[in-house]
């Protein structure tokens, strides 16, 4: 097995076309040629990360955040990033970092979140606009069964729980071919037409080769008639944040006690207990305070994330109780939920869970 056979199987399972504009994702250091002799999966990639990674003789790292955010201008060893970039390629240890591209998949970072709490009735908080996209495509009728079919194989047509959708319109296609074109219809110099079928299957913005490369393989013509658009629908598959029920409402400091014990807290920094029971529970594993108003508009009673500012906890307005459980502890679960889904892809491969705490803060 090769380097690329686990980007690949990451790849299918969080899709780096999701990920975030400012992120870094996909391979950061290495050859995805290299064969791999063990995987380590970590929350970050430290030094004494590539120390257990060498330890446990894995040459290749599964990161959730990436050790690389901002151009490297220089290699020096002077920062820690730096380090770390260096000691890699010294011992021939692949980096690959998923971050927000897990953070926005319905089986991701806040699914486990919500797993862990224990919420049912799911749904993503923040949706990614623009993963959605149509494809119509103008097929003879002779040949819309094996071009429709293709094209279902190849993932396109899935709308939510429901595959092989699609809409199709009967028409007459006109065409005429020139001197230099082979058509498989019609003559060329002579105004042709043909009974068509105007076929309508949306897809996910990943799988766009893969519907296109479909498409004109089983596709007769030489020249195939087809539009692309993307869409404004929002994905529920696809997006940040969680939001799900409570099995029964509990009062709040009920709940806040459970948090502490589920996320091992020794604090929980929170905006003023509203005086009502907490039911509905919106989450976002890291950084959250940019959905603070959807976890509102969503008419959660509680919003669990990280790293909310003095002024954000004033926007809870005794609507919604606001809670920071800090950076790491929301993501501790995530190299987790990456080491059970690589155990599971490669059932007879060592996949190491790395035993290291990255928390870089302390509380006393």
């Amino acid at each position: 097995m090769i380097v690329n056979d686990v980007i690949s199987a990451l790849e299918e399972y969080a899709p780096t076309a999701y990920a975030e504009d400012f992120d870094n994702v996909g391979l950061l250091v290495g050859d995805k040629t290299a064969e791999v002799s063990g995987i380590l999966v970590t929350l970050d990639t430290l030094e004494e990360t590539l120390d257990e990674a060498i330890k446990q003789n894995c040459n290749l790292i599964v990161s959730f955040h990436p050790i690389i955010f901002k151009g490297l201008k220089k290699i020096t060893g002077k920062s820690y990033v730096e380090r770390v970039v260096l000691k890699a390629i010294k011992n021939d240890i692949a980096i690959y970092a998923i971050h927000t591209a897990l953070d926005n998949s319905f089986e991701g970072v806040n699914h486990q979140i919500c797993e862990e709490i224990g919420l049912v009735n799911r749904q993503i908080l923040v949706p990614q606009p623009h993963t959605i996209k149509k494809l119509v495509a103008h097929v003879p009728q002779t040949h819309i069964d094996q071009v429709r079919a293709a094209l279902f194989e190849a993932g396109a047509g899935s709308i939510g729980n429901y595959d092989d959708c699609s809409f199709n319109i009967e028409g007459e296609g006109t065409f005429k071919a020139n001197d230099n074109a082979n058509p498989t219809l019609g003559e060329i110099g002579k105004l042709h037409t043909e009974k068509e079928i105007q076929l309508h299957l949306t897809y996910a913005k990943h799988i766009e080769s893969k519907v296109l490369k479909a498409l004109f393989k089983a596709h007769p013509y030489e020249e195939v008639a087809y539009e692309l658009t993307t869409l404004e629908n929002k994905n529920q598959q696809i997006g940040i944040g969680m939001v799900g029920e409570l099995p029964e409402a509990q009062s709040a400091e009920n709940f806040l006690s459970q948090l502490k014990e589920i996320f091992q807290l020794k604090v929980i920094r929170h905006s003023k207990l509203i005086d009502k029971n907490i039911k509905k529970v919106a989450v976002l594993g890291g950084s959250g305070a940019f959905a603070i108003g959807n976890a509102k508009a969503m008419n959660a009673d509680i919003y669990i994330t990280a790293d909310l500012k003095y002024h954000d906890f004033y926007q809870a307005e005794n609507q919604i109780i606001l809670a920071d459980i800090g950076h790491y502890e929301s993501e501790q679960y995530t190299k987790n939920l990456l080491h059970s889904y690589l155990t599971k892809k490669f059932r007879n491969f060592a996949v190491v869970l790395s035993q290291k705490s990255t928390n870089p803060i302390q509380y006393s």
